[in-house]
């Protein structure tokens, strides 16, 4: 099963859930990008994820053009506020879905509270993806 996760910079909330739901099953052939892709990963959101046994530093941060040929069962937008260009995906799409997220990287603040950001973000993404694949992925499979 194909799953595209887009954002905007694919560097933090995308990869993040990128690295749970191949956490969750190997099986699913899963990859992440963005419409602005910043070409390199958020060394907080690697960080924040390797804290709980999932390595995402291997990823690469890439353009959604490298993607737009393919065809998906899903693609997934996890940007988050209105204010916020999430990408649109026109391609041969199965199921188009929105789980947005708060940016993490834009957290301002003390460093305890941009740090507690990331986690609140990252817990939330685990607890998404994980009801999107036990409910919709899992049995699909």
């Amino acid at each position: 099963m194909k799953v595209l996760i887009l954002c905007t910079g694919n560097s933090c909330r995308s990869q993040m859930a990128h690295g749970f739901l191949k956490s969750f099953d190997d099986r699913l052939e899963v990859s992440s990008a963005g419409t602005e892709a910043s070409g390199k990963l958020n060394p907080e959101a690697v960080r924040v994820m390797k804290e709980i046994g999932i390595d995402i530093s291997h990823h690469t941060s890439d353009s959604v053009d490298l993607y737009l040929g393919q065809e998906w069962e899903y693609v997934i937008t996890v940007c988050g506020g209105a204010n916020e260009n999430c990408p649109a995906f026109l391609g041969k799409v199965k199921h188009r879905l929105h789980i947005g997220f708060d940016d993490p990287s834009h957290a301002t603040g003390t460093q305890e509270f941009i740090q507690s950001e990331y986690y609140r973000v990252r817990d939330e993404i685990r607890e998404a993806f994980y009801k999107l694949y036990t409910e919709e992925l899992k049995p699909n499979l």
